[in-house]
């Protein structure tokens, strides 16, 4: 079982190396970055993400911090300010006595530019602060060993602690570095699966994330991800049966039956209702299949 927790996640930098792009709103495989990140971290019970507010794939809480373009720390602080206020408020799934809670015991932060974060890396960062209980934060490591602050689960009360600390010491957050907030806690860390940490930066870095999503071994996952995300969709399918489907009404029929085909699977598994889920899929993948493996077999004895 997950550990239940909020996100905040940072989307208001300067992006100067993008020369001022609107970082966040930069589309890799068709989906904005700040996207891909929100679809990462959905198991979470308030999001808030921390820059100017726009459209996107799922609801969030939006927030600034102060002053706009404050850094990294002023904007974390920001986050946290704004998460506890929705709990106060009553916002999310749990509310205590006298109407709101202090939200959830554990946030994950993460930066919004990450197109290759997926849920498994949330689940794992999660996952190894929860088997640490002295730790109070739980770093994902890149392949260098270095640590990522903005990929990382948090125990809030430390955090928060930390970030008044700062404050106080420095007379703002704004400008300050995340390693005085890193230093100051005790963590555990978590080693980056190949691609978790790949952060863009630059332009380079853009074609570089887009280049790989069109890798041979990802592009369909990829591209199966993005349909989903446009389409409000959260089913889990198996690709690879309705592939076979295509080839199997393709073959056996004619190659504009494997689109249409696949088409009517979905929507006959639709009609089967949200409690069919991807077993309707499958049994109505199953029989058209079949229907096609039939026709294929009538042409070869017509043969």
């Amino acid at each position: 079982m997950t550990t239940p927790h909020d996100a905040v996640v940072l989307a208001g930098g300067a992006a100067q190396r993008l020369g001022g792009a609107d970082k966040p709103g930069v589309r890799v495989g068709g989906r904005a970055l700040l996207d891909r990140v929100l679809a990462a971290c959905r198991g979470a019970d308030r999001t808030v993400v921390v820059g100017d507010a726009r459209p996107t794939v799922r609801s969030v809480r939006w927030t600034r911090e102060d002053p706009p373009g404050g850094g990294p720390l002023a904007a974390l602080d920001a986050g946290v300010r704004e998460i506890g206020t929705g709990a106060r408020a009553g916002v999310g799934p749990e509310v205590g006595p006298g109407g709101g809670d202090a939200g959830a015991d554990v946030l994950l932060v993460l930066s919004a530019d990450l197109p290759f974060l997926d849920e498994d890396t949330v689940h794992r960062l999660l996952g190894a602060l929860a088997d640490a209980p002295d730790a109070e934060a739980a770093l994902l490591t890149d392949a260098g060993g270095r640590d990522q602050p903005l990929v990382a689960a948090y125990r809030v009360v430390p955090l928060r602690r930390e970030l008044a600390r700062i404050a106080e010491e420095r007379g703002t957050l704004a400008g300050g570095p995340l390693r005085q907030l890193t230093g100051a806690l005790r963590l555990t860390r978590v080693a980056a699966g190949p691609l978790a940490s790949f952060d863009c930066d630059t332009w380079e870095d853009i074609a570089t994330a887009r280049a790989r999503i069109r890798e041979h071994g990802t592009v369909l996952d990829e591209w199966i991800t993005a349909v989903k995300d446009e389409l409000g969709i959260e089913l889990d399918v198996d690709t690879g049966v309705l592939l076979d489907l295509a080839r199997d009404a393709a073959h056996g029929v004619a190659r504009p039956a494997a689109p249409l085909t696949t088409f009517l699977v979905g929507y006959a598994a639709a009609r089967a209702g949200t409690e069919g889920g991807p077993e309707a899929v499958a049994e109505a993948a199953r029989k058209a299949a079949a229907l096609a493996q039939r026709w294929a077999a009538e042409q070869d004895e017509a043969g």
